[in-house]
């Protein structure tokens, strides 16, 4: 038995495109902003800032993939570059013998102290400026929504 497709629907059609749009230039803007002003990429600020608000500064490397959203092997590149950067260094784990542990060092820490608050007048400016109160209320709760049923969490 075939499977029926489910069209969208005009309005739903126009939101998608909507979604695609904003999301993609607001991702593509903050990653200019951050690549001139700081030297880096964002999936590479949002590495420094998982690492910054673990405990010690520190996670395996599995945890840190995971937290942000990347594949280990695409981790693994963008963690050797931080490394050749010095602002990350990975330790072998103590607890297991296959697992590296990735440390944010003081330059690191640094590095992202001093990104963050252009980072976030960026944030600011091109996202949270553009909306009202019960927008933002709204985004998030939309957000929320979304990132548990695409996460099952």
């Amino acid at each position: 038995m075939a499977v029926m497709t489910r069209w969208l629907d005009p309005d739903e059609q126009r939101t998608w495109r909507a979604y695609l749009t904003a999301s993609r230039v607001l991702m593509d803007n903050l990653d200019r902003e951050l690549q001139r002003d700081a030297g880096m990429p964002h999936a590479y600020y949002e590495i420094l800032v998982q690492l910054s608000e673990a405990p010690g500064r520190q996670l395996r490397m599995s945890q840190l993939a995971q937290a942000a959203g990347s594949s280990r092997s695409r981790l693994s590149h963008a963690v050797a570059r931080l490394e050749a950067a010095g602002w990350v260094r990975r330790e072998d784990c103590p607890t297991d013998r296959r697992g590296q542990i990735a440390l944010l060092t003081d330059e690191g820490f640094a590095t992202l102290a001093a990104a963050a608050p252009g980072h976030v007048e960026g944030v600011r400016r091109h996202l949270f400026d553009a909306l009202s109160p019960a927008q933002v209320d709204q985004l998030r709760r939309i957000s929320e929504t979304l990132a548990e049923h695409l996460t099952g969490s």
